[in-house]
């Protein structure tokens, strides 16, 4: 058999920039020209929002994880429209007292593009070590009384 099977390593190349960020009570993994569908927002259709509560942030070269959040670190989100999800159906039955009662319920949506992800340039390398800090000791007097 001349069947073979070609693994390309795309899926690692797309992934090269993502971002983990808390919003909506949810940790949503967030892509670039990615959309999403997150509980409904404030905000009208083409308006920008900015997230700040970025736990995780990869580029090509590193992974920077935040403590809780990363620091400096932005996602980028426009409005793209409202919208409501499937609805999902609620029964609820007592037996042998001919009680039952049926319900539904729609989420309210907003559906969002992820437009870029970026971390402040203006932070210094150098916050990585750890600094040393000498505690000053008061001397002991000579003074001893017995």
């Amino acid at each position: 058999m001349t069947n073979s099977k070609n693994s390309s390593n795309n899926s690692s190349e797309s992934n090269e920039l993502y971002a983990i960020a808390e919003t909506s009570g949810q940790q949503f993994w967030f892509e670039v020209d990615r959309y999403y569908d997150i509980d409904r927002l404030n905000a009208k259709e083409k308006d920008k929002i900015t997230l700040e509560n970025v736990l995780v942030l990869k580029d090509k070269e590193s992974i920077n994880i935040g403590k809780p959040y990363v620091k400096d670190a932005k996602i980028e989100l426009e409005v793209v429209s409202h919208k409501r999800d499937k609805k999902i159906l609620v029964y609820k039955m007592r037996p042998k007292k001919k009680t039952r009662r049926k319900m539904g319920h729609r989420q309210e949506l907003t559906r969002v593009m992820v437009k870029s992800i970026t971390i402040g340039k203006n932070a210094p390398k150098s916050s990585l070590k750890k600094e040393t800090v000498k505690k000053e000791t008061k001397p002991k007097s000579e003074k001893s009384t017995n």
